[in-house]
């Protein structure tokens, strides 16, 4: 089965999530014009990493994003994986991931797991505990945020659930751009696996965020990837791939757990 990608790597505006809707809602409709399987943001694409002041802006429940990614679902007949959002929660404020198929019905909920110390995400945020599997059009997916890539225990839960592409939302800085680049290459590699990563773009006080959206194949080669400004980044990534790469190298057959 084949799927037709956009991402959609959004410069986003600090603190402002009036116009980060809007900018949204217009790279969603331009995307739409190539009529596009599944449209794919960025982590915290309301907000951005405005911490400090997250408190004022979490969306309660994720609600507003939910009806706005709902509605954009359904309108625009595309699988929506919707980035990240701050959701306000009764155990503190998540790193939300919502995704809705085409039918604007919700398929997957996800909050990011590892909160990463160097940006003080564990003194605003509350870590998730759930996995980040969903299913669109009968097919397996998984959700990742960010600093998820780190850590390939984790990525590796979700492909021993037969997962066939992986969405990675993040909003990864400039100066480690070369780690972003060989740690997707490497989760796409050893869980044979596409990967379908959405960074954002643009700047905010603190931190210069490094583009390069990619979309990489189960061999690990790179099938599409964007620059460092905002930009649409679409690629056609077919699932299939991904059977024939783990019929020829069988490495799930010839794990050994109980020895790890």
């Amino acid at each position: 089965m084949k799927f037709k990608i956009a991402c959609l790597q959004m410069d986003i505006a600090f603190g402002n999530p009036g116009k980060n809707y809007e900018t949204a809602i217009s790279l969603i409709e331009k995307a739409s014009t190539e009529n596009p399987d599944i449209i794919v943001l960025p982590e915290l694409w309301t907000t951005g990493y405005d911490l400090v002041n997250l408190n004022g802006q979490a969306d309660a429940e994720a609600r507003e994003a939910a009806a706005f990614l709902k509605d954009s679902a359904a309108n625009y007949h595309a699988h929506i994986v919707g980035g990240s959002v701050a959701n306000k929660t009764e155990e503190g404020i998540e790193n939300t991931m919502l995704v809705f198929n085409k039918s604007g019905e919700l398929s997957g909920k996800y909050s990011k797991l590892h909160l990463f110390q160097l940006m003080d995400e564990h003194l605003y945020l509350a870590a998730g505990k759930q996995k980040g599997l969903f299913s669109l059009d009968s097919r397996k997916f998984a959700g990742l945020i960010c600093y998820d890539i780190r850590f390939p225990e984790w990525v590796r839960a979700h492909a021993l659930k037969e997962v066939e592409a992986m969405f990675v939302v993040a909003e990864w800085p400039i100066q480690r751009l070369e780690h972003w680049r060989a740690l997707l290459i490497a989760r796409a590699i050893e869980n044979q696996c596409y990967i379908i990563a959405c960074n954002r773009s643009g700047s905010d006080p603190n931190n210069k965020f490094a583009g390069h959206s990619m979309v990489i194949g189960p061999w690990g080669d790179i099938i599409a990837e964007a620059g460092e400004e905002q930009e649409i980044l679409t690629a056609e990534i077919d699932l299939d791939q991904v059977i024939d790469a783990r019929s020829r190298i069988p490495i799930f057959a010839d794990r050994r757990p109980e020895l790890y």
